[in-house]
């Protein structure tokens, strides 16, 4: 009997021990678990923000400032363009008629009737 109960009791102790360092590992794991959703939060808002900044920096207004700015460009107008045909060649730029006068505007004939 006292070699039963020496058994029984190194079992009660075992399964103790055994309980005592489950509830430790699940007290481990819950704070990484914990640790790593607020990893994700902070991330995901820093994403956000990447975003944010993004769309900012690529505004038409600052892309075409940057261009005039930094890479001396200029806005195209007809005069300064040029036309090439698919073998090379440049199409001669048409000149713009010069302004004068209208042409006045005759009268067309009255038919009888």
């Amino acid at each position: 009997m006292a070699r039963l109960n020496i058994l029984l009791l190194m079992a009660v102790m075992a399964t103790a021990l055994f309980l005592v360092h489950t509830q430790y590992r699940s007290r481990l794991l819950y704070t990484e678990l914990d640790r790593a959703g607020n990893e994700a939060r902070r991330l995901e808002v820093d994403g956000e923000r990447l975003q944010v900044e993004k769309r900012a920096q690529a505004t038409p207004l600052r892309v075409e400032k940057l261009a005039k700015e930094q890479l001396k460009m200029r806005t195209t107008t007809p005069a300064i363009t040029q036309y090439v045909r698919p073998d090379g060649t440049v199409i001669p730029p048409i000149p713009a008629p010069a302004a004068s006068a209208p042409a006045p505007r005759t009268a067309a004939p009255r038919r009888a009737g």
